[in-house]
């Protein structure tokens, strides 16, 4: 069964970095996409950024507006261990953050999607 296990939240000051890990496992295929989403207790659930296999190099990316040029995903070849790093935090980033690894047919058809458990991110003024 494929798990997903994100870490890396804490608590820190607004202005500081963290790097949140999200490592895949126990999986025979490689994620067609990787994304991190967060979400604030009584609201829904967003997507910050996102990976996916678009068969270049570095697969395609996109991030969530108020979050460019401040955060950046990344993630080795296999997708077995991906990162976001965000920088310049501000309170408004607090959040459960969440992975979702996807897993897709060679036609693109998504058949599997997979969440962690989630790693919490606090940010004080």
């Amino acid at each position: 069964q494929v798990q997903v296990a994100e870490s890396g939240g804490g608590l820190v000051q607004a202005g500081a970095s963290l790097r949140l890990s999200c490592v895949v496992s126990q999986n025979l295929y490689t994620p067609h996409a990787i994304g991190w989403y967060r979400q604030i207790p009584g609201e829904e659930r967003e997507l910050v950024a996102n990976i996916t296999d678009d068969g270049s190099v570095d697969g395609a990316r996109n991030y969530l507006n108020t979050v460019k040029g401040r955060f950046t995903i990344s993630a080795d070849n296999a997708k077995t261990t991906t990162y976001l790093q965000m920088n310049d935090l501000t309170p408004e980033d607090t959040a459960d953050y969440y992975c979702k690894a996807f897993f897709a047919t060679p036609q693109g058809f998504i058949y599997q999607q997979v969440w962690g458990r989630g790693t919490l991110v606090a940010v004080s003024p």
